[in-house]
């Protein structure tokens, strides 16, 4: 087999051709740039995509492209399309793509829909899953800019009312390991949470906060004002630390932490793939149908990651 990597030498897909190609998969780099990429390409041009597929059995999208036509190219050609996207709206359009992908894939959704699934399994529901994300990381620009995006938006909730992203506080106990000080997360809007209260029947949630308090408290009031976000500071107060974790209303807590959200998306991604090699995939398939989280314990430890 051999995988391509879409801006395989961005925050996340730089971290992903490492581990793959330490264990021995075949990985080739792609984008714009000749002196970096492996195979040279411009995804905004269909030709240049069609002709960079040859002889690749996977795609991974780590450029923060999301254009269905990507996936379509892949998936009527037999090559598995794997997604690390939160993006609920393109999750949606992946999963009724005709051919082999995966979604879901990366720290959340991916790490974080494992762990409400593996709270799911002993516990009737309903989860919140809160995600906690260093607010002093340069994930990169397309990290960056999707949650920006999320300002002023609104998406379904369970009960079937409108829910605004960055509102609605609620206070989780956070592992002390994680290192983050108490206060609220806020609404947002992870496609997981849909996907898990289709297939449960249970209400999921999500909610995020990052390590800074004041860099939450800035998402809550720009929400109300989303055109303001221009004189958001480029570096915001916080650490590089992350924290996910599912809780059900009367059952247990699971979580995870570590240090690095582009490192732990790779490290889910490269287990994933790995995971596709041993299965065979013909349809839209989320990763909590290839994975479970006690599978996925020597690949997190290796990065960094505690559960």
């Amino acid at each position: 087999m051999s995988v391509l990597v879409l801006g395989g030498y961005g925050a996340v897909g730089a971290h992903l051709v490492r581990l793959l190609r330490a264990q021995g998969i075949p990985t080739l780099a792609a984008g714009r740039d000749p002196a970096q990429a492996d195979r040279v390409l411009d995804l905004t041009a269909t030709d240049s995509f069609r002709t960079a597929l040859a002889g690749v059995s996977t795609v991974v999208n780590c450029a923060g492209a999301e254009n269905i036509r990507l996936a379509e190219e892949c998936t009527h050609r037999g090559i598995v399309f794997i997604e690390i996207s939160a993006t609920s709206d393109y999750v949606r359009a992946l999963e009724r793509v005709d051919g082999p992908a995966v979604l879901g894939v990366g720290l959340a959704p991916g790490l974080s829909t494992l762990l409400a699934v593996d709270v799911l399994s002993s516990a009737p529901g309903p989860v919140d899953i809160m995600i906690g994300l260093g607010s002093g990381e340069h994930h990169g620009p397309a990290a960056t800019a999707w949650t920006y995006r999320l300002l002023g938006q609104h998406f379904a909730d369970p009960d079937g009312t409108s829910v605004r992203n960055f509102t609605q506080p609620a206070h989780f106990t956070i592992p002390e390991q994680a290192g983050y000080q108490p206060f609220p997360a806020l609404r947002a809007d992870f496609a997981d949470q849909h996907r898990l209260t289709r297939e449960y029947a249970v209400p999921v949630r999500t909610y995020l906060r990052l390590d800074s308090r004041l860099a939450t408290t800035g998402l809550a009031a720009l929400t109300w004002a989303p055109a303001l976000r221009a004189l958001v500071p480029q570096r915001m107060p916080g650490s590089d630390r992350w924290v996910v974790l599912a809780r059900s209303a009367d059952g247990p807590t699971r979580w995870a932490t570590g240090c690095g959200q582009s490192l732990a998306t790779a490290a889910v991604a490269a287990a994933t793939v790995r995971e596709v090699t041993r299965h065979r995939i013909t349809a839209p398939t989320w990763i909590h149908e290839l994975l479970e989280i006690g599978t996925l314990r020597h690949d997190l430890a290796a990065a960094g990651i505690r559960l």
